[in-house]
């Protein structure tokens, strides 16, 4: 992929690139993480590899909580850290998951809010949401439901919703202020956001910013870490706050000929690379009514 990146031609981009690891999860189980070597287009930079073994979910999940989910939750954990440890859930809340993959940020959110809470997971790719689907009935979640649609236009009532979550998915979007409003406009007052993404220190060169493998990659959308937090706060949000920020192993920044030809030709290193990406924890607040 290397045509110009454009609205509609990233999320077109990202919805093939998401919708062929769920197929191929379906048809031949692997795991798969969006910060690791193992994506068609890694999480931690641009990268050709294809699904293969990396138990992406052990690296950002206790084991204690990963007991009881079947492999075809935890093998396709997508994401690059873990919103559930920091979203404070109890009992009875209603939690959006946006970006929602194969769902496992839903089922352990489920077990917390437990069956007189409810969790929506949303996500704009359709072989995900039947993979996610099929994972719900496999396990008897009650409380978990699965919608298709976008995140920039969320098919949900204003205030309808008390905490959302985000794992990797944020960065995807090319009107992250849009993502953040709606965001605000679902909550509740009073209510939480708790989101794990990628961002990046200072900006990355234009021939990144182009590639529409990078932005399924989850780099070419990252933001400087300043103006993401920025786009929060705008949308109406209080107390935003990091609270982790770890940088990227260079070893996984990259894999293959492509991508190393993309970064050589943008004139960046993959150990410089390395040092713009970072995955941070972020929580905010809705104000009260």
């Amino acid at each position: 992929m290397n045509e110009m990146a454009t609205d509609e031609r990233i999320k077109e981009a990202v919805r093939q690139t998401y919708g062929n690891i769920a197929s191929r999860f379906v048809e031949k189980p692997s795991r798969a993480s969006c910060c690791g070597p193992s994506q068609p287009a890694s999480c931690c930079g641009p990268s050709e590899a294809t699904v293969e073994n990396t138990g992406a979910a052990a690296r950002f999940y206790p084991t204690e909580e990963l007991a009881g989910l079947p492999d075809t939750v935890t093998d396709i954990s997508l994401g690059c850290g873990n919103p559930i440890a920091i979203a404070e859930l109890r009992p009875g809340e209603v939690v959006l998951d946006l970006g929602s993959g194969g769902g496992i940020d839903c089922f352990l959110a489920a077990r917390q809010v437990g069956p007189e809470g409810r969790v929506i997971g949303l996500d704009m790719t359709p072989d995900m949401i039947k993979l996610a689907r099929r994972n719900a009935k496999k396990m008897g979640a009650t409380n978990v439901e699965f919608r298709y649609g976008e995140m920039e236009d969320i098919p949900l009532p204003n205030e309808s919703v008390d905490v959302i979550i985000s794992n990797c998915v944020i960065n995807l979007s090319p009107d992250k202020d849009a993502v953040f409003g709606e965001a605000y406009r679902v909550l509740r007052p009073g209510g939480r956001l708790s989101v794990s993404d990628i961002v990046v220190d200072g900006d990355l060169p234009q021939s990144i910013r182009n590639r529409l493998d990078a932005w399924a990659g989850c780099i070419a959308g990252a933001l400087d870490e300043s103006v993401y937090l920025g786009k929060i706060r705008a949308a109406g949000f209080e107390k935003v706050e990091v609270l982790s920020r770890d940088y990227t192993d260079p070893d996984q920044v990259t894999e293959g000929e492509e991508a190393q030809a993309l970064l050589d030709g943008a004139g960046i290193s993959t150990s410089e690379l390395a040092q713009k990406v970072a995955s941070i924890k972020v929580t905010a607040h809705k104000p009260p009514g």
